[in-house]
């Protein structure tokens, strides 16, 4: 475990290791952690249905990724922000970046689809519809039926003429526009349109032929049977199309007088921000698209020519087809119990015995819920706090506030209603657990609360006894399952003492005067990273051992990366593991050459952010809710907390070195700051990494 001696090495005057071209734009690292995602897709080693959802999950994150990240360019290059980036890229230069490499991304997508996935599902039993003008004469009296029976009364044709104005096209949703023309001669082309229903299955199953099971798309059927929609005009042409629109919410916290009333408000205008995507299939017409275009104001760059059916994510709506778990990962579906913590044992006994660190989703997240539960009913139990990001559907977690606070404890809750994409979800929990009578918290003006941590108050025969969990991961038992996330049971009394202090830190305005363990962003966390590294880097030009592991999301944050070339430059040997955004490059000379950086994406989401730090031969671990960029560190309410136990560390030892050794689902960067899969690259990588 411990790192070999170092040379002593003195950091040279003249190396600046704030020089842009050391840095990666964090954009288009997003793009390679989104392409490291396809090859998934296209891994022969991987079971046939996980490419199915491979592809589909890189459709969706690339949404995302337009309604922030590209709506933010286009925000920035219309306001005249020329400020370059951690790259010295400016606005406008990253947003034609990007825009060249999502073009060549989506060619790259339907490739996988047409070429591979469409022949595999053929060879499976499954044949996807290409043209609903072949199908057979029973297969097409079964789809009318069925579009004359389910789709027709859930439809709203719309035409458009000097009395009925273009309509509002909703962010994501897919339509179908039409150009149509009366039956009198002379009659002019008209545009007609209708939405895609999204409460209708996206993927219809046509009964079974010849032992064949074949699906066709929605978009498809009411192609096909549009004519019932105009009557009085005949179809000319008929093409899906689909908008992206800018979705991140401008939210002034300042003028707001109720967070709650304010956000509910702009989730409504989300749906209608300004097109920045025009998504349309090869063969559109293009009198239809110079209309459509000219209505939504879209751009020649911004429209995407696809050759296949548009969004993608309808591929995971496959991989849930009956009769197909052959084609599909196992091994994981029942995750192993939490030895510490037996079910017929009272919980609280448990977590006095010394503090427990659990591995999710290879271990079970059921004792989480059954801590905030057994809390909600042990009448020694005086109160329960606890922070909530993103939680579940039908939360168990919130069940059991709820009745904690009909039970008379002090209930008090932070749910973050900023919290991306999960707004209204959150403020649905957030007025059920008020009217349960809970004390709940909508955040800290300006900043996200995205710490994850739980405190229950117990009174006991020595007197009050705090119990604390600790977590990297949100309090979502639905996302347990399928991210990685460690989490930490104690009731030490000095974490109780500082996760007391979080909450009247979160609740009021109290600020204590020093931490026992706990290290809090946005105050004291990025000051602490650096002071950690920087003592590495004492370490190592003292000639002492010195060597950082870090296991994370994401680093982009500027001043830590600097923190690292110079920590590396003296000597200390530092192994990344980011799945996602890594703007560090790797391979330079005097500046990163000690420097390895590799990025696993396999069955599950690699969530975890866990720190390793060898401090002269007296190692020093931590876990944390925070990734290394200039959000979590200097925007956020985030926890590190440190994993004192021997044997907890040895747990954590044992995650890292198994993800360190990965040669099956890992990728590592080369010196061009590429991503080369490690199975078939072995032989070139340095020893440090396998």
């Amino acid at each position: 475990m411990a790192g070999k001696k170092n040379q002593t090495s003195k950091t040279p005057d003249h190396i600046n290791f704030y020089n842009d071209d050391y840095y990666i734009n964090r954009e288009l690292s997003w793009l390679q952690f989104n392409e490291r995602c396809l090859s998934e897709a296209r891994d022969k080693s991987n079971p046939f249905f996980e490419k199915l959802k491979f592809l589909s999950i890189t459709a969706s994150n690339l949404d995302e990724f337009f309604m922030v990240r590209v709506a933010s360019l286009k925000d920035m290059i219309h306001a005249g922000y020329k400020k370059p980036d951690i790259a010295g890229m400016s606005p406008k230069q990253q947003l034609d970046a990007v825009t060249d490499a999502v073009h060549d991304f989506v060619n790259q997508q339907y490739q996988i689809y047409n070429r591979l996935l469409l022949p595999g599902l053929k060879e499976n039993g499954i044949e996807v519809v290409q043209d609903y003008k072949k199908l057979t004469e029973d297969e097409g009296e079964y789809i009318d039926r069925y579009f004359d029976d389910f789709v027709y009364p859930v439809l709203t044709p719309m035409a458009v003429d000097s009395s009925r104005p273009f309509p509002l096209i909703r962010n994501k949703t897919l339509n179908i526009g039409a150009l149509v023309k009366g039956k009198e001669e002379g009659d002019d082309l008209e545009l007609a349109m209708v939405q895609v229903p999204s409460v209708l299955p996206r993927i219809m199953e046509i009964p079974e032929s010849s032992g064949v099971r074949k699906v066709m798309l929605l978009e498809q059927i009411i192609q096909r049977n549009i004519h019932k929609l105009f009557l009085n005009y005949d179809i000319v042409c008929c093409y899906p199309f689909r908008v992206g629109r800018n979705a991140d919410l401008s939210i002034d916290e300042d003028e707001a007088e109720d967070l709650l009333k304010e956000i509910e408000k702009q989730l409504k205008r989300r749906q209608w921000g300004q097109a920045i995507r025009l998504e349309i299939e090869k063969g559109f017409d293009k009198r239809l698209l110079k209309i459509i275009t000219g209505e939504l104001g879209v751009e020649e760059r911004e429209i995407y020519t696809i050759d296949g059916p548009l969004d993608l994510t309808f591929l995971m709506k496959m991989y849930g087809m009956e009769g197909f778990d052959y084609l599909k990962e196992h091994g994981y579906d029942s995750p192993a119990a939490v030895v510490q913590l037996p079910a017929d044992r009272n919980i609280f006994e448990c977590i006095r015995e010394g503090d427990i660190l659990m591995h999710h989703p290879y271990e079970s997240f059921d004792p989480v819920v059954r801590f905030v539960e057994t809390a909600a009913t042990d009448p020694q139990v005086l109160a329960i706090k606890q922070t909530l990001y993103r939680v579940s559907g039908n939360s168990p977690i919130i069940a059991a506030l709820a009745k904690a606070a009909d039970n008379g404890k002090q209930v008090s809750v932070l749910v973050e209603l900023k919290a991306r994409f999960d707004e209204e979800n959150n403020i649905v929990w957030a007025k059920m657990l008020e009217k349960a009578g809970c004390h709940v918290i909508y955040g800290l003006k300006g900043l996200k609360t995205h710490s994850k941590i739980t405190l229950v108050v117990r009174k006991e025969e020595d007197g009050i006894r705090r119990y604390v969990h600790l977590a990297t991961g949100n309090y979502n038992d639905s996302t347990a399952k399928l991210y990685t996330d460690v989490g930490m049971f104690t009731c030490a009394e000095a974490y109780g003492e500082d996760a007391t202090a979080v909450f009247n830190m979160l609740s009021g305005y109290s600020e204590p005067l020093a931490w026992n363990k706990l290290t809090i962003a946005p105050l004291w966390l990025k000051d602490r990273i650096l002071d950690l590294i920087h003592r590495e880097a004492d370490h190592a030009r003292a000639g002492e051992p010195a060597h950082i592991v870090a296991k994370m999301n994401s680093i982009c944050h500027k001043d830590v990366i600097a923190a690292l070339y110079e920590a590396s430059n003296a000597g200390v040997r530092i192994d990344l593991i980011v799945r996602g955004i890594c703007c560090l490059r790797t391979g330079i000379k005097g500046v990163s050459d000690n420097i390895t950086v590799k990025s696993i994406v396999g069955n599950f989401l690699e969530h975890s952010r866990i720190f390793y730090f060898e401090n002269g031969g007296s190692p020093e671990y931590y876990a944390s809710s925070a990734d290394w960029m200039p959000r979590n560190l200097e925007r956020r309410v985030e926890i590190m907390f440190p994993v004192e136990n021997p044997t907890l560390r040895e747990k954590l030892w044992h995650i890292l070195d198994c993800e360190l050794r990965d040669n099956v689902k890992a990728h590592v960067m080369n010196e061009k700051g590429e991503y080369v899969k490690v199975n078939r690259r072995c032989s070139e990588l340095p020893e440090t990494v396998w």
